[in-house]
């Protein structure tokens, strides 16, 4: 029989404000346990929830961004369960009016085609605690509870079930992290847990409508876990079927160091929360002025200005995508195109030498020791003919290790090309007189001699011959006599 794989994300993405959503405290990473949590975090008798403005503001950004309608009333709610980390007994969320309504994204198949992937709903939430499980902790046998997260500011946007494979739903994934760190709503940093990844995964036979019974895969904290804990996940569950068991929904946990799920609690449904408004809370009403100004300063976004990479400067689509991966990365790639006046040979750099060199470095475009304005002139020098490009990666290296920009290296270094046809006619003349086998074998129709003879030339001359000339020069002088 043959399966259809159907998958669902929520993904939670921690939103960038200085303080939590409900409380003063504040968000920073990294602090000691239990430092940034206030009485409001902790749930103590006689506190009241305020609600963070800036997290309102960034939920807007978001919703505009995907083109999805913004609720002009939304409400919050309370999610009841009993967890360690959740000190209140429930989680202040949104269920039944969200503030972010229906909108889409487009993503980018392997094949190169598009598709367009819904986006259900995205809702403002209060993260929980963690749970620390140490051994170290009074001698082993004990669970830590840090609650420096519980109140930090979520946006949790859920996707329509229009995922048909991992790799779909890592584009979607890629995505939804693109765009938040694109429009500034969140940093994405997945190693900290300011994006984390919750996936429901279902199969039915191919051609049926009704969807299977789906289990929820919690927390997968990397692109490349989730694409594997989906595919370990759809073969579980087609294993099962097809030995004549039957799904049972439920959570899971993917467990990167066995490459498997395996199951953590059954599957609660929603009125297993009973969801009902925060009465501490009074609803959200947003005027048609504050939606305004949250978006007034919203970037061009990434679609938008892939496309207009492709037709503006005349880049392939794959090098128009590549280059719009990040903001940073766009904006660097669009000055060094500007400066130069050579987008194309600016896009071969910056995604070849430049994008190179940042990877063995682990560096990111911001922290490039290269600026624009530096790698522009270096164009400048391979079009002017003051250096091939062979000689512009020596220049590049050096202006990686700050020796200076291109001008001062090339002649620090004397790396001019030569092009004066006087000085590489004596160069190639002694070549061809001390090669008379090789002449032979050129004029008896062995073109492919002519590398040998360029290859002698360019080392004579160390590199700095200008190759169109040498080219010109070799074909005239061992034409047949």
């Amino acid at each position: 029989m043959q399966w259809e794989t159907v998958i669902g994300l929520e993904i939670h993405t921690q939103l960038a404000t200085q303080s939590k959503i409900f409380s003063g405290a504040a968000t920073r990473f990294g602090a000691a346990p239990n430092t940034q949590a206030c009485a409001i975090d902790l749930g103590l008798p006689g506190v009241l929830p305020v609600l963070n403005q800036e997290a309102v503001r960034l939920a807007v950004r978001f919703g505009k961004a995907i083109g999805a309608t913004i609720a002009p009333r939304s409400v919050f709610a309370r999610k009841n369960y009993f967890y360690p980390d959740l000190p209140k007994g429930y989680q202040i969320s949104q269920y039944e009016l969200p503030i972010v309504g229906e909108g889409w994204v487009e993503i980018v198949l392997d094949d190169g085609t598009l598709k367009s992937v819904g986006v259900t709903r995205a809702h403002l939430e209060e993260d929980a605690g963690k749970s620390l499980h140490d051994a170290s902790l009074r001698g082993g046998g004990y669970t830590g509870i840090d609650l420096n997260r519980a109140g930090t500011p979520l946006l949790e946007i859920v996707s329509e079930p229009d995922l048909r494979s991992a790799q779909e739903a890592v584009a979607y994934a890629r995505k939804i992290h693109q765009l938040v760190r694109w429009i500034g709503i969140s940093d994405g940093n997945m190693q900290e847990g300011s994006f984390r990844v919750d996936a429901n995964v279902s199969v039915r036979p191919l051609g049926q409508t009704t969807f299977g019974t789906r289990a929820e895969i919690k927390n997968i904290n990397s692109f490349r876990f989730l694409e594997r804990a989906i595919q370990f996940e759809v073969e579980r569950q087609i294993d099962v079927l097809e030995s004549g068991g039957t799904v049972v929904q439920e959570t899971r946990l993917y467990d990167a160091e066995r490459d498997e799920t395996r199951s953590m609690r059954s599957k609660e449904e929603a009125n297993d929360y009973r969801y009902f408004p925060d009465p501490d809370l009074l609803p959200v009403e947003l005027d048609v002025a504050f939606i305004v100004d949250a978006v007034a300063d919203l970037p061009e976004l990434p679609d938008s200005l892939r496309e207009r990479f492709h037709v503006q400067y005349g880049l392939t689509e794959y090098d128009a995508s590549q280059l719009s991966m990040t903001r940073e990365l766009a904006q660097y790639f669009e000055a060094v195109a500007q400066a130069s006046g050579e987008p194309k040979l600016a896009a071969n750099w910056v995604s070849g030498e430049l994008s190179a060199a940042l990877n063995r470095s682990e560096l990111e475009i911001t922290e490039s020791p290269v600026s624009a304005a530096m790698l522009a002139g270096l164009i400048h020098r391979i079009q002017d003919g003051t250096i091939s490009g062979k000689l512009a990666k020596q220049v590049f290296e050096a202006m990686w290790h700050g020796e200076g920009d291109a001008d001062s290296i090339i002649m620090d270094r004397g790396l001019r090309q030569i092009t004066d046809s006087s000085a590489l006619e004596a160069i190639i003349d002694g070549i061809i007189t001390a090669n008379p086998e090789q002449v032979e074998q050129y004029r008896a129709g062995k073109e492919k001699v002519l590398g040998f003879f360029v290859g002698q030339t360019m080392k004579a001359s160390q590199g700095k011959a200008n190759p169109q000339e040498v080219n010109r020069l070799l074909l005239e002088k061992l034409a047949p006599r």
